[in-house]
């Protein structure tokens, strides 16, 4: 079975399909991770640059930093304007209290959270933005249930059965007791989105236990997905798809405030 490390990394391989696919967070949720005038903000584990398009002409100054050349390479050929580094949440290549915002989309769960944590608490302005998003299909729906369970084998991860609690741990920012955080608040969005029924069955394989399958898994993962999808949605090209990007925030507390505990 693949390694957290292995699967943390295996999304550079299919760079351009994960930027095609994925779904960057609705605009309600961006508005209510972005602290008000916010002039300086870094999209932390950026990949291919969903979130950073997304911000793009809301903060003055954008950075990307994302440890995948691969998936850099994307994000600068379709944003040429951002400033974009090779780095990871817990080694941010950026100086102490520089930054009005830090968010990451989707990828909070492949960072240490103890180092990350320390790493934004350290380069946030005093009350900076810490903020974290996850979009993807709206699992509270029968049928994208079904088909998280079609996409991987449940002999090879025999965990994924239990896929809504599985998602639910995954978007988790626990903090510990002494984090310079405060004023925490989660919020949910729905949005939808149009897709080709094949660029539904597609999107599911740029998940990291595909990914990382071989290629008879991800074959036959890809079959069992396109089979339900034709039997659910007959004579269908395109279809909505229920989506929810699930958001969590906090600020960061003044540095006098911690010195005067």
């Amino acid at each position: 079975m693949a390694t957290h490390q292995s699967r943390a990394t295996s999304f550079g391989a299919i760079a351009e399909d994960y930027d095609r696919l994925r779904q960057a967070p609705p605009e309600a949720a961006v508005e209510w991770l972005l602290p008000p005038n916010c002039e300086h903000a870094l999209d932390l584990g950026a990949g291919t640059g969903l979130l950073t398009r997304a911000l793009t002409g809301k903060v003055a100054h954008l950075i990307a930093v994302d440890p995948d050349a691969r998936m850099l390479a994307v994000l600068t050929a379709r944003s040429p304007s951002v400033h974009a580094v090779e780095g990871r949440g817990e080694a941010i290549p950026l100086p102490d209290a520089s930054q009005d915002a830090v968010l990451v989309s989707s990828a909070w769960h492949w960072m240490h959270p103890g180092h990350a944590t320390a790493e934004v608490a350290r380069v946030l302005r005093d009350r900076g933005r810490f903020g974290v998003a996850w979009a993807s299909r709206d699992r509270s729906i029968d049928w994208i249930r079904e088909l998280d369970r079609l996409r991987v084998s449940t002999e090879r991860y025999p965990d994924d059965g239990d896929v809504a609690s599985r998602t639910r741990h995954l978007r988790e920012v626990l903090l510990a007791d002494n984090a310079p955080f405060d004023h925490v608040e989660t919020a949910s969005f729905p949005f939808a989105t149009t897709m080709m029924v094949d660029d539904l069955a597609q999107m599911l394989a740029t998940y990291s236990g595909v990914i990382t399958g071989s290629a008879e898994e991800r074959a036959a993962g890809l079959a069992r997905t396109r089979a339900a999808l034709g039997s659910w949605f007959p004579n269908q090209d395109e279809i909505s798809v229920p989506m929810r990007a699930a958001c969590w925030r906090a600020d960061r507390v003044r540095r006098d405030a911690i010195d005067d505990r």
